[in-house]
């Protein structure tokens, strides 16, 4: 080969500048050819990393910790206010798999775990939001009525924490508020409280209600009544649970 014929072909070899450059304007392409279609055909709204997550996370609790949904047919159409005990961490995802798939949930979870990397970012595509339990969180407020009013269903928990055995914790009125603001229905939930391991745990999905109270808008005092209102049946759809 002459030396003419090794220079050209050392030049017709592509640099890995080259390279990147290529690749990046081959995805740039790949990105407006693609965009529109799933930007106004099938955009990825929070349902579907709600999905995606159910589908992640289901397999575990099918196998180690299945759940067995009392009530479903409850389950109002349109937003509501979802408002279960709460025991132990994993209390979220017994509500999620009891209510099934096809209904997706907004939640409010402390925002220490939104914070975590990748994790916080998952949870929070699929419609998890954080609160600071510590002070006024009015983005967290705005945030819960804003899913209302679009018509998602709102997951808290009244107690504010979890709760063990013999204790006795004052419900929050968080859900009252926001239920009788956005005039959407308060919806009890009870979750076995002891978890077992390879047997069902019980969920019991009560009726929706719409909370009563004087004026156009609750007192405070009013708000407190609906709050202890909502953890009695809570309570009540528990008898001879465990």
């Amino acid at each position: 080969m002459s030396e003419e014929a090794i220079v050209k072909k050392a030049e017709a070899k592509e640099t890995p500048e080259q390279r990147k450059r290529r690749m990046d304007w081959f995805f740039h392409l790949l990105y407006i050819i693609v965009w529109p279609y799933f930007r106004l055909i099938h955009p990825l709204r929070m349902d579907w990393f709600f999905h995606l997550l159910y589908l992640v996370v289901w397999p575990y609790f099918r196998l180690i910790h299945p759940v067995h949904a009392v009530g479903r047919e409850n389950v109002p159409e349109g937003p509501a206010v979802i408002c279960p005990n709460h025991t132990t961490a994993g209390d979220p995802f017994y509500v999620v798999f009891a209510f099934g798939y096809k209904r997706p949930m907004r939640a409010m979870a402390k925002v220490q775990i939104m914070r975590v990397p990748f994790i916080g970012w998952i949870l929070g595509k699929a419609g998890v939001f954080g609160v600071d339990r510590d002070t006024t969180d009015l983005k967290a407020v705005r945030t819960s009525m804003k899913f209302l009013k679009e018509g998602d269903k709102l997951l808290m928990f009244p107690e504010g924490t979890r709760v063990h055995d013999g204790e006795d914790v004052q419900a929050k009125v968080g859900a009252a508020l926001f239920a009788t603001r956005a005039g959407v229905p308060l919806l009890p939930v009870y979750i076995q409280r002891k978890k077992r391991r390879f047997r069902r745990n019980t969920v019991v999905i009560g009726e929706p209600y719409y909370p009563e109270y004087q004026g156009r808008k609750p007192s405070t005092e009013e708000l407190q009544e609906i709050a202890q209102e909502l953890m009695d049946r809570v309570r009540v759809l528990g008898e001879g649970v465990g």
